[in-house]
């Protein structure tokens, strides 16, 4: 009991002493709260026949029937499958870009020089992908895209290539597109455990005759490997979740059966259907999947001996 008591006099004292920080904490605590757990609390939705009307309390319960009507559906296996596979794509080829980018920035001396490459390695991440998807059109259209007028005048191929009308080379597209778009805005964090390094490892370093790659392998990457098993672990969790307009505004009809996937899905047979717990239930079977894809990087990670995110 008087350890209690102290416990509770030690966190009394240490309020009183920072109020102000806990002060400054209310605002972002309220913000999840009010946010981020409130509406968890509609999840509700997906284990009812939801009437807008009635509301989700006086909805009648129908328990996992949804759930079975969705996985029943014959373009939800497909829309799965493309989610996985786009995820996984852009994870294995975008993923290691960030990690480059950042070393390469490192190694600038120049500081006008690395100003400008940074500016110009972030400005896609704040493009709407609505332009994005204008500018995809004008480089790799069929007919009228400058890559492939490009190509054909200079005689490096003989037809027009299909990047945005037949499956695997809009797949490839679609990837590369989201790796310029993201790469300069991954790089931010990578940059910042880069100058958390202690210098005097990379002057040991050149004292024992390690070259630049040398450095960059024994002391860089070594030193940012935390930041990057983090990430990792992150992404992993993205594996079941994709943004609805990157490829609605890049797919296109003669591509469907490639670029549908579970955003749009889930907007074709939940929202424009007023199918709400439909809906619901996919986005709910998205979150518990990420969980525990998470959950078994994470032990995987911890296994391996990294210290993970838990």
């Amino acid at each position: 009991m008087t350890d209690l008591r102290r416990a509770r006099r030690g966190v009394m004292y240490s309020i009183l002493q920072n109020w102000r920080l806990y002060v400054m904490l209310l605002l972002p605590v309220a913000f999840y709260i009010i946010f981020c757990y409130k509406p968890m609390i509609g999840v509700g939705i997906a284990f009812t026949k939801y009437n807008p009307v009635k509301g989700m309390w006086a909805s009648r319960w129908v328990g996992f029937d949804n759930f079975k009507f969705v996985m029943k559906m014959p373009d939800f296996p497909v829309a799965l499958g493309n989610t996985l596979l786009l995820n996984f794509m852009g994870l294995i080829a975008g993923f290691p870009v960030p990690i480059i980018l950042a070393i390469m920035l490192n190694e600038v001396r120049s500081i006008k020089v690395k100003k400008l490459s940074q500016t110009l390695l972030y400005l896609p991440h704040f493009l709407s992908w609505v332009i994005i998807g204008g500018m995809v059109l004008q480089i790799f259209a069929p007919t009228t895209g400058v890559v492939n007028a490009t190509l054909l005048k200079w005689g490096w191929i003989d037809q027009n290539v299909p990047f945005l009308t037949e499956g695997w080379p809009w797949r490839i597209t679609y990837t590369l597109v989201g790796v310029w778009q993201s790469m300069g805005w991954g790089t931010i964090l990578y940059l910042s455990a880069i100058t958390g390094i202690n210098m005097e490892l990379f002057e040991a370093a050149k004292i024992d005759g390690a070259n630049k790659l040398q450095q960059i392998w024994h002391v860089t990457l070594p030193g940012i490997r935390s930041t990057i098993v983090v990430l990792l672990i992150l992404n992993v969790g993205q594996m079941m979740n994709i943004s609805f307009d990157r490829p609605y505004i890049m797919g296109n009809t003669r591509v469907q059966n490639y670029c549908d996937v579970l955003s749009t899905f889930v907007y074709r047979a939940g929202i424009t259907n007023s199918k709400f717990d439909r809906a619901t239930a996919i986005g709910l079977f998205q979150s518990v999947v990420g969980l525990i894809m998470v959950g078994t990087a994470n032990f995987v990670t911890k296994r391996l001996g990294e210290d993970g995110i838990w």
